[in-house]
């Protein structure tokens, strides 16, 4: 038994699904079924019971999951435990930020990175909310804010801060508009976020878009926000993004584009801080850098 073989059944049982197991594992579905099905053999046990509609884990499989991920977690942790271990002098560390950071958050990050001066270099380190959650999980990232939701069990998160959404609309087609509602976008198609910078959000807001009779999409495999913004001014599409007039995400607005709230649907865009349980324990190198951002942050709890 291999560790890529626990870290397979993992991803599979999380999803259960393979191809979005796949996916999120950046390889094709039928190796990873094959992977799966030498750790059944191996083990002498069925793991998942799969059906043309469903995989579903047996009994086996509930019961090697929380194993499973306790195996992938320590060894995930060595190379940040034995940095902290050989630490001797004042170090680097990063903080994740996601695209778009609201400017309040900026603010409180420079506070904790002059607070942190003393002990440590604090840098920020961009990238979509997934990729942050893997690397504060793995040690790379001290901690990051990212967008919710997040399911990983080895992070506490919390939330910092919660900006409401509001459909990015053609000006001249909504001119004297002061809200925008759901049937009235059905004639035109929805342009999500790039794929690589979506936050899981996002996903629920298609599916209720969809819902509620929006079912034209247009995709930009290789877009950007740029790129949506044009597709909005020409008077095609609409896209979804945030309504503060500080968001930074308002850079990207062309001529002949408003955002506006929606009238039938509220939805808010959730920002939170997120650490590694274990590294905001006493005696870990990253426990008063954590305590802190917590406090900056205006973060309960433990």
């Amino acid at each position: 038994m291999e560790l890529f073989h626990l870290r397979y059944f993992v991803a599979v049982a999380e999803e259960l699904n393979y191809s979005q197991a796949a996916r999120k594992l950046h390889m094709a579905t039928s190796p990873l079924s094959r992977r799966v099905k030498d750790l059944e053999r191996e083990l002498g046990q069925e793991l998942f019971k799969r059906s043309t509609h469903a995989v579903e884990l047996t009994p086996a499989g509930q019961a090697l999951l929380p194993l499973a991920r306790d195996v992938l977690e320590r060894v995930g942790a060595i190379p940040w435990r034995l940095r902290e271990a050989a630490h001797g002098e004042r170090s680097t560390v990063f903080v994740g930020v996601p695209a778009g950071l609201h400017p309040s958050l900026r603010a409180k990050l420079q506070v904790l990175a002059e607070q942190a001066r003393g002990s440590v270099d604090l840098k920020r380190w961009p990238g979509p909310s997934a990729g942050l959650v893997e690397a504060v999980h793995d040690g790379r990232l001290a901690l990051a804010l990212v967008r919710l939701p997040v399911a990983d069990p080895a992070l506490e998160v919390a939330e910092v801060l919660a900006e409401r959404l509001g459909a990015v609309v053609p000006a001249d087609r909504f001119a004297g508009h002061e809200s925008v509602r759901l049937a009235e976008l059905t004639e035109l198609s929805y342009v999500p976020a790039p794929s690589d910078n979506m936050p899981a959000y996002f996903e629920e807001l298609d599916a209720a878009l969809n819902a509620a009779g929006v079912r034209k999409r247009l995709w930009l495999p290789q877009g950007d926000y740029s790129g949506i913004a044009e597709l909005v001014s020409s008077g095609i599409a609409f896209s979804i993004s945030m309504l503060d007039p500080q968001s930074p995400m308002q850079l990207y607005r062309l001529e002949n584009t408003v955002t506006l709230p929606f009238a039938d649907l509220d939805p808010h865009l959730t920002t939170a801080l997120a650490w590694h349980a274990d590294r905001a324990r006493p005696g870990s190198e990253l426990a008063p850098l954590i305590q802190a951002a917590k406090e900056i942050f205006g973060v309960g709890g433990k």
